[in-house]
Parts: C-alpha cells; structure tokens; sequence
C-alpha cells in the first residue's frame, strides 16, 4: 500500500520536503530552492496552490493520474489527495506552492467567498494552463505573501496575509474565466455532445436505474469534474448545465403529453421518481400543469 502523508497543518509538508517553516497558517515554497526534495502523495486538511514550471509527469489526483503541461497551475482542498508516491529517490523540480491553513481564513469574506473558487474540485487534467505574463502575477504574489509570512509577527499579519491570499484566489479565478471561455475545438464540440449524451440516456432506457440525469453523470461521461463542466457550461452558454438539463427533460415531456402519454406514464419515462415531482417540475418551467398542457393540445 502506498504511503500517504497526512498534510494536516501547511508546515508538515514543508517539514517533509525539507522547505524553511515561516508561519504556523501559511507556507510558501519554493522548490528551485531545494536540495533534497522527495515525492509524496498526500491527504491534504488545507488549502494548497501548486505551480509546476516544468513537465511533471504522473501526478495523481483521487484515483486518476494525469501528465501536466509546463506553467500548470493545480488547486486542492482540504479533505483530498494529490501528488506522487514518494520512491525513496531525491528529485530536483521546478515552481511554487502556496498552502494555508481554513483557520487563517476564519471569519473573512475570503472564507465566504471560498465556494466559489470552484477550481479548488477541479481534476488535475483541468489544471490552469498559465501564460508567461499569468504565472508572473502569481508568482509576485506569492514572493510577496512569502516575505510577510518571513517577517516577525505583528497586529498586522494575518490581514496582510489574508488580503494576499485572496489576491491570488481572485487572479486564479480571472485567469479560468479565461481560460474557460477561449475558444477550441473540444469546446465547441462540447455541448453538442452534452446534447447527445443526454439523447443516449433514454435511448439507453437509464433513467429506468438511475432516474433524472444529473450534472454529475453528464461530467463523468464527457470525462471533467463537476465544477469544471458546469463552470464551462456558463461561460459558454451563460446557464447553467442544471438548467439545461431541466429543459431538455422538459422538451421531452412535451413532446411525450403532445403524443398521447398519460402523465404518470410521462412522469416515469423520464425518470421521475414521483408524478407529482413531474407536475411540480413542469408547472414550474412552463407555468401551467401537465393536465392543463394536454387540454390545450387536445
């Protein structure tokens, strides 16, 4: 079995990978600076922001592994794991990480904003692709939290902290919004393929097993996250994936009281769990009930 380092405070990976331990909530490395760095796969209880300015090959997120591209910058939360299975040997890689600690974040509007910074659940292979000009923002930014975190204590850190920090998740998340939004083959593909997998599930008859069809299968069939395929569904249609879903579903109910179905019957083709649930669902989108619908069309 692997070992996995429990990186339950930021200092116990920057004790692991022999990096100088600045702050008790935040650490920022440099690993250019190293001399005896070692892989590790760790189960991580705090926020970490990771630069690879180099191929690095093999990481691992969950339960996949993915080669990333030079300036990739990847996010991970508390409660996940991610990295390379330490092989004994030292290795000499190139970028930053900036981790910190929930507790630092307490009680602040960065705190309440951190749900949506989704990119901290994005998969690896949907890391943040960086420009020259992109990582160098982050990276002073970095340099400069460094350098706080360095210096001694006073009443003034942890704002000086927190407001850098919250620098750093406002320019990552600028430079997704870019990234998500540029223009590319996949993605212009992409929601008709959206269109066709759902086509694909009541062809297949597998709203019989597993009801509606959710954002989360729609992911995992077109092979990205959650909140990455629902953040790249705004940007490009400006809804939400949710939201499309529910229309497809409806259009097809539609079509199904149009063509002769009785409502429970509806209710369940498309995988309701209830024909009352269907009702509700369908007043709500179209503004009357299924009943009222099928008079007006019969």
């Amino acid at each position: 079995m692997e070992k996995i380092l429990k990186v339950h405070r930021v200092n116990d990976y920057a004790r692991y990978i022999g990096a100088p331990e600045l702050h008790p909530l935040v650490s920022v490395i440099h690993y250019d600076e190293l001399e005896h760095c070692r892989h590790s796969l760790n189960n991580y209880d705090v926020y970490g922001l990771f630069i690879g300015d180099e191929t690095l090959e093999q990481l691992t997120y969950g339960l996949t592994t993915y080669d990333l591209r030079r300036h990739a910058l990847m996010c991970v939360a508390p409660g996940q794991i991610g990295g390379k299975a330490d092989t004994g040997e030292e290795i000499h890689t190139k970028g930053w990480a900036l981790l910190f600690d929930p507790e630092l974040l307490h009680g602040t509007d960065i705190e309440r904003r951190m749900p949506a910074y989704t990119f901290f659940s994005y998969n690896t292979n949907e890391a943040l692709l960086m420009s020259d000009e992109q990582r160098q923002t982050i990276v002073t930014l970095f340099e400069e939290i460094r350098d706080e975190a360095s210096a001694p204590s006073d009443e003034h850190t942890r704002p000086i902290l927190q407001h850098r920090i919250g620098l750093v998740l406002e320019h990552v998340a600028r430079f997704y919004a870019i990234q998500l939004s540029s223009p590319s083959k996949d993605k212009d593909d992409l929601l008709a393929r959206f269109e066709n997998l759902l086509t694909h599930y009541y062809q297949a008859h597998l709203q019989r097993e597993h009801g509606l069809p959710t954002v989360r299968y729609c992911a995992q069939e077109l092979f990205l996250s959650p909140n990455y395929f629902g953040d790249l569904i705004r940007q490009l249609t400006g809804d939400t994936a949710s939201n499309m879903i529910r229309r497809f579903v409806m259009k097809r109910a539609k079509e199904l009281l149009i063509g002769g179905t009785s409502i429970s019957e509806a209710a369940e083709r498309l995988g309701f769990e209830y024909p009352q649930h269907f009702t509700r669902q369908f007043k709500t989108n179209f503004g009357i009930t299924p009943t009222e619908f099928v008079k007006q069309h019969h």
